[in-house]
């Protein structure tokens, strides 16, 4: 990883640069079984991926110390996917959270791509707005008993439908996302 002056090696760079644009791509693949899985549910009308696994990745100092340090620039790192989902009725969200679990328990098993729960974020839209009304909850039940992040208010209002404090979207999030599914008009 470096060379014998301790800076780091260019095999070490392109390789993490590799893994970068793996994870990435592992994200997106995420992003279209879990869109695939849930497109099923009538309650659904749209599935958008947003945030930077829907955007052209660019280069840029990483948080990784070494690279940081040497203000050597690699591939942006994905953390997490984002998808915004439009729903009609809120009633299936404890459905669509066993469906995306069931979904990333698959894509591991199949694909041997791990992607945590933790590491999608479901944010559920109103219908014929950009309005969001909260996130998916990642619970087991609702409200988990002794979870602080059930006690913000209108959390789990619908069941399953978690809020933040002070969580606003600004008027960009949509912008440069990727229609996954788009249910015509009934």
């Amino acid at each position: 990883m470096f060379d014998s002056y301790g800076t780091l090696t260019q095999r070490a760079i392109d390789e993490q640069n590799e893994y970068l644009l793996r994870r990435r791509d592992h994200f997106r693949l995420a992003a279209e079984k879990v869109a695939v899985r849930l497109s099923r549910f009538d309650e659904v009308e749209k599935i958008v991926l947003v945030g930077s696994v829907a955007k052209p990745l660019k280069k840029e100092v990483p948080r990784f110390r070494e690279y940081r340090q040497a203000r050597i620039e690699v591939w942006h790192e994905c953390k997490d996917v984002d998808l915004a989902v439009w729903v009609n009725d809120l009633t299936c969200l404890g459905a669509i959270r066993r469906a995306l679990g069931k979904t990333l328990n698959q894509l591991l098993e199949t694909e041997d791509i791990s992607v945590a729960h933790h590491q999608v974020e479901l944010f559920i839209m109103q219908p014929d707005s950009n309005g969001r009304l909260g996130n998916l909850c990642r619970f087991n039940a609702c409200p988990k008993q002794r979870k602080r992040e059930c006690l913000v208010v209108g959390c789990g209002k619908p069941k399953f439908l978690r809020q933040y404090p002070d969580f606003h979207l600004d008027n960009t999030f949509l912008d440069g996302g990727v229609v996954l599914y788009d249910h015509a008009p009934r």
